[in-house]
């Protein structure tokens, strides 16, 4: 790239701030521009169910860089409540709406980025109730909080028992609301986990007093414009505030209208630096599609450690950079009341919707030596292929310790190693923060066995 030249972002949650101070730096002679049409730039988004429920204790702790911080820092201009609302890939020029004043500008660029994200989906008949909210931003949590704030609100129902579904019930029952209902299509909560996994789930559900509703058809019942009730599968579950958590979509308009090329997955289809089919144009986070590790497949998964990391690469190869995105190996993890989860690669249903003959083995074990005060419990469950064992991925519920269990099936299939290994490797013992017998080294034995 040439010095001088303009680089414009559209975006400016994770990938979009990202990108920006990456080709700042790569070539400090840019002038890069970077549009949000939202109040906020680089703010946490996985934080968010935690300043609902005060942990938390300030909505400005997870916003990381104001408008004028930003530039003065990174060199970044930065344009807030401006929507861009489409693309001129001929002239290579973007029309911005001010959503101030309503006023439209053209601006010029070199090279662009969309770091557009993802849109929230949510239950078609809730939208329009004054009581009714998704969770995703800064804006929607400044909302919830307000609204809690100057209504009494004791009854809540969730629909949707992912990760944001399950996170925000903790939120809610810890702010000390007396009735909090899940609400699920699926026969059980955290539908995209492992059976055994929804099981525990549910076990913690109730344990901490969350009523969940399962296979759930839902149709809220109105008073003026609040929904005072929502009738799940026939009963009228009384409700002072509702909250679609149902998914996200990747916000794919001005690729749309801009005519370029989407993938398999519906999401915007990217090369390996992560240009998009303009030659002029980049993307980054929750808008694109990744390729999946273990299949080698497109995927979409939109996750803010992708989102953060894209936009980095993005950035650089719009300044000028020629670097390679490396395919994802799916990493996620979730904190439920005094338990944790954590997932790395493939489940079950995931493997074998990808027609890979699989086998599994489960276990529990303690999680530090059984005779330390609070001892416990950790459940795991490793995936790995049939014919050459080869892991594909593990999901584990217990305590703090399960980060550290991901991180090492994660490395041993980045280095396409069979799941056997877990009973080979020397794992640290010492009794308050480990056991003797590691639960990764139970595992291991157990695929040891099956093997022979």
């Amino acid at each position: 790239m040439r010095k001088g030249e303009k680089i414009i972002i559209v975006g400016g949650n994770a990938a979009g701030p990202a990108a920006g101070a990456k080709a700042k730096r790569v070539n400090p002679d840019a002038e890069v521009i970077l549009f949000e049409a939202g109040d906020y730039i680089s703010t946490g988004t996985c934080e968010i169910p935690y300043v609902l429920s005060n942990e938390i204790k300030n909505t400005e702790d997870i916003i990381f860089f104001n408008v004028d911080r930003f530039y003065a820092q990174k060199g970044v201009k930065v344009y807030v409540n401006h929507f861009v609302e489409e693309i001129n890939t001929r002239e290579k020029i973007v029309k911005a709406r001010n959503l101030k004043d309503n006023s439209i500008a053209d601006y010029n660029y070199d090279k662009l980025i969309l770091a557009t994200g993802s849109t929230v989906k949510k239950e078609s008949s809730l939208k329009d109730a004054e009581n009714s909210f998704t969770l995703k931003t800064i804006s929607d949590l400044v909302h919830i909080r307000k609204y809690i704030e100057f209504n009494k609100v004791r009854n809540v129902v969730i629909i949707g028992s992912g990760y944001i579904g399950l996170e925000t019930a903790e939120a809610l029952v810890n702010l000390g609301c007396s009735s909090v209902s899940l609400v699920e299509k699926a026969a059980m909560p955290f539908p995209s986990a492992e059976p055994e996994i929804q099981a525990l789930i549910k076990e913690l559900l109730i344990k901490y007093n969350i009523d969940f509703y399962p296979t759930a058809e839902i149709k809220p019942v109105f008073n003026n414009n609040k929904i005072n009730a929502v009738n799940i599968n026939g009963r009228a579950v009384a409700t002072d505030l509702v909250i679609s958590a149902i998914g996200f979509s990747p916000n794919i308009y001005l690729a749309v209208k801009a005519n370029l090329k989407l993938g398999t997955t519906g999401a915007l289809m990217v090369d390996t630096r992560l240009r998009t089919s303009d030659f002029n144009i980049y993307a980054a986070g929750d808008l694109i599609e990744v390729t999946d590790f273990v299949t080698g497949r497109p995927v979409y998964i939109p996750f803010a450690s992708y989102a953060y990391e894209h936009g980095h690469i993005a950035g650089e190869n719009a300044a000028g950079g020629n670097v390679s995105v490396s395919p994802v190996i799916k990493n996620s993890g979730l904190r439920l009341f005094d338990k944790y989860y954590a997932s790395v690669g493939m489940t079950t249903n995931e493997a074998e919707g990808s027609k890979i003959l699989i086998q599994s083995v489960t276990d529990i074990q303690a999680d530090i030596a059984s005779v330390m005060p609070g001892a416990g419990k950790v459940f795991g469950k490793i995936v790995f292929e049939r014919l050459g064992s080869r892991i594909l991925g593990a999901s584990f519920f217990g305590g703090r310790e399960v980060e550290g269990f991901v991180n090492v099936v994660s490395t041993l299939i980045k280095l396409k190693q069979p799941a056997h290994l877990l009973a080979e490797l020397n794992y640290i013992y010492t009794p308050p923060l480990s056991p003797l017998k590691n639960l990764l080294s139970s595992l291991g034995k157990k695929i040891k066995s099956i093997k022979k």
